[in-house]
């Protein structure tokens, strides 16, 4: 990714940002592009109001689609009124994340669809493996919208 087109990524979102601030009455600095170095985590919200948003996939180098980048940033945003992961941040990301795809802000593609296991293949190898402690339950799939943000 060239300077240029992170600088015009980076104006981008600092103006739905205002939007979705100004929505909900959130006071932040300024988004900022993350260091490529870091490889841990899509974004990062400072105390004193600055976010960092990684531009580029970690594996692959190429621009991580926006809406990628505008689900970061309603997760980001939403720690400027909760700064955790407990049950009043994952409502209010989820009302922030609403409002910016009722604003057209975040458009999100089809979630892709898991094929199923083909008949063809031997039932051992279709089977579920048993969790720890025992149980063959397995967890519903994640929202789709909180995947790697949590």
């Amino acid at each position: 990714m060239d300077p240029q087109e992170a600088r015009a990524l980076i104006q981008r979102l600092n103006r739905d940002a205002a939007r979705i601030a100004e929505r909900f009455g959130l006071r932040y600095r300024g988004i900022e592009a993350e260091r490529p170095s870091v490889r841990s985590r899509y974004g990062v919200c400072y105390a004193d109001g600055r976010i960092r948003i990684r531009l580029r996939h970690v594996a692959t180098g190429r621009s991580l689609k926006y809406s990628s980048l505008v689900n970061t940033l309603c997760h980001e945003l939403a720690h400027l009124r909760h700064f955790d992961h407990g049950p009043r941040f994952k409502a209010f990301y989820l009302r922030v994340l609403e409002f910016a795809r009722s604003e057209g802000i975040y458009q999100p593609g089809p979630v892709p669809r898991t094929p199923l296991p083909s008949r063809a293949q031997p039932a051992a190898a279709r089977a579920v493996p048993p969790r720890r402690g025992g149980t063959d339950a397995r967890r519903p799939a994640p929202d789709p919208r909180q995947l790697a943000l949590f």
